[in-house]
């Protein structure tokens, strides 16, 4: 049996900029162009140089809270979270706002692993550290809205960007409401 890697984890800043833009550009800016902005407020608005240029600046303001994952020192993956305030666009939001009761103080965003590292524990890696990070800035009700997997057939060329329903059970996050056929909302307090 083979033990699992073993990362470290630092959150995205201006020094740590450069690898996450590294793994970036190696997958053509995340679907496309992306660059994890579409849960900010400006969204996916723009071409992918926009989107670069946006998370750049809300990485040099300090409105940005992305943990990266690395393998030695290079980056391999990331988990995004922050405030309702700071990542307001969440998909299927007319369904997510119809049985809303209250915002969580938490949200856990997208979350991405590098082709050649997937299914090694990056993602839990990035989630675990994402859930210390909550905690030291005080904790509370964290939401995240990963895809259902359980019973459901294969996706041929998908890419769950906000992680499986599974990875979240495991950490202790329980089902709040299904807001599109295969999405949900997860919930977890976390202490402080």
């Amino acid at each position: 049996m083979t033990d699992a890697p073993s990362y470290d984890t630092r959150l995205l800043t201006p020094e740590t900029w450069a690898d996450f833009a590294a793994l970036v550009e190696a997958n053509n800016g995340v679907w496309g162009g992306c660059w994890c902005i579409g849960f900010h407020p400006e969204g996916l608005a723009g071409t992918a140089e926009d989107h670069r240029s946006a998370k750049r600046a809300h990485t040099d303001r300090g409105t940005v809270h992305q943990v990266l994952v690395y393998d030695g020192g290079a980056v391999v993956g990331w988990c995004q979270f922050g405030t309702p305030d700071e990542l307001p666009n969440i998909k299927n939001a007319k369904a997510y706002e119809a049985e809303l009761a209250d915002l969580p103080q938490w949200r856990i965003g997208c979350i991405f692993t590098g082709s050649k590292h997937r299914g090694k524990g990056v993602a839990r890696a990035a989630v675990s550290a994402v859930l210390t990070e909550i905690a030291a800035a005080g904790g509370g009700v964290v939401e995240a809205y990963p895809e259902q997997v359980v019973d459901r057939k294969p996706q041929r060329g998908a890419y769950l960007h906000t992680g499986p329903e599974s990875l979240y059970e495991e950490l202790g996050f329980v089902r709040d409401r299904r807001i599109a056929k295969w999405r949900w909302v997860v919930r977890r307090t976390v202490e402080a």
